[in-house]
């Protein structure tokens, strides 16, 4: 059995300035996932099929008719806030951490604490080892994420404690990643929003290979968002509604004219899948923090960088129907 681990971390970067399954589709499935080097290596796999929405080149899908006004209520002059890198923070790792395993990995118990999503989630038992890397070091959102790359699933846990022979948690989510597939409507996953986290992530084996392929993860403070969710999220959170807010599984797109020749290599990938695949909101959180998973080889005073893209550079796409039901 061979075992790759990738360290993500706390919602606080450590960086010196810091503040503060259900099927919808059968089409497109895949017989298995596309191995094309090293097994324990998931940038060698095809995260869901091409026709899936976390595959959707919105480079030209139209702009939302409230985009300036959801904008300016998030703030136009909020910069991307880089919720990664490399070293710790605060004794833990910055992003949110996964494991990558194969066929081989020996399946473990899942349990639901109290006041937990037992009955939005699904049961397991999942392929996780028992010392995968908890996010945060089991501070704040606590997430655990195990990739079967030799059979193409995806386990993700939220609020995860490792207890005996498994996991306790407060919600799991499994995910097929060679199908069009979704949580049923209304449940919630290891994020808010009901979709999958690490397809979202800014992955650094990612960077190296030339392109980033999905939508990057970001959140926004609660009272910003609507309450109400858009295709590919499942799950909404309760607050407010209004013209000026932006519900979970919306997207943000840098503007195809913005000039990103001035930043680095890294960041200029990083911005370009920003204008190809966009921004999708995912979860509560402080205000225009992107999420990705640490690795040594990140260079956080080249990530601050990201700060000087505000979001007046940004438009939103096109929401279409609102889903208003948990």
């Amino acid at each position: 059995m061979k075992i790759s681990t990738f360290y993500l971390a706390p919602l606080c970067v450590a960086l010196s300035f810091i503040v503060s399954c259900s099927s919808d589709s059968s089409d497109g499935e895949i017989d298995k996932p596309i191995l094309t080097g090293d097994i324990g290596d998931i940038e060698n796999i095809q995260i869901f099929p091409i026709n899936h929405p976390l595959n959707k080149d919105i480079s030209n899908s139209p702009v939302d008719a409230n985009s300036n006004l959801i904008l300016s209520n998030i703030g136009l002059n909020k910069g991307l806030f880089p919720d990664f890198g490399s070293g710790e923070y605060q004794g833990a790792p910055i992003g949110i951490p996964y494991v990558s395993v194969d066929g081989s990995q020996l399946k473990v118990p899942i349990t639901f604490g109290a006041n937990s999503y037992g009955d939005e989630s699904d049961k397991g038992p999942f392929p996780i080892p028992l010392d995968a890397p908890i996010e945060g070091n089991g501070v704040g959102d606590s997430h655990v994420i195990s990739v079967d790359v030799e059979n193409g699933m995806l386990y993700e846990l939220y609020n995860t404690s490792q207890v005996g022979s498994g996991f306790e948690v407060s919600s799991a989510a499994v995910f097929d990643l060679n199908k069009v597939e979704f949580r049923p409507d209304g449940w919630t996953s290891a994020d808010a929003a009901g979709l999958p986290i690490l397809p979202l992530l800014v992955r650094y084996p990612e960077v190296e290979k030339g392109e980033i392929d999905h939508p990057i993860r970001f959140t926004i403070n609660r009272s910003k968002i609507y309450e109400g969710y858009v295709h590919p999220a499942r799950h909404l959170v309760s607050g407010n509604t209004g013209d000026e807010l932006l519900p979970f599984g919306g997207r943000l797109r840098l503007k195809a004219d913005y000039d990103i020749s001035g930043f680095s290599k890294t960041n200029q990938i990083i911005l370009t899948a920003m204008k190809k695949y966009g921004l999708m909101l995912a979860d509560v959180g402080s205000d225009m923090f992107i999420t990705g998973a640490p690795h040594e080889k990140w260079d956080n005073d080249d990530l601050k960088k990201l700060l000087q893209v505000t979001l007046d550079n940004f438009e939103v796409i096109e929401l279409g129907d609102i889903s208003l039901r948990n």
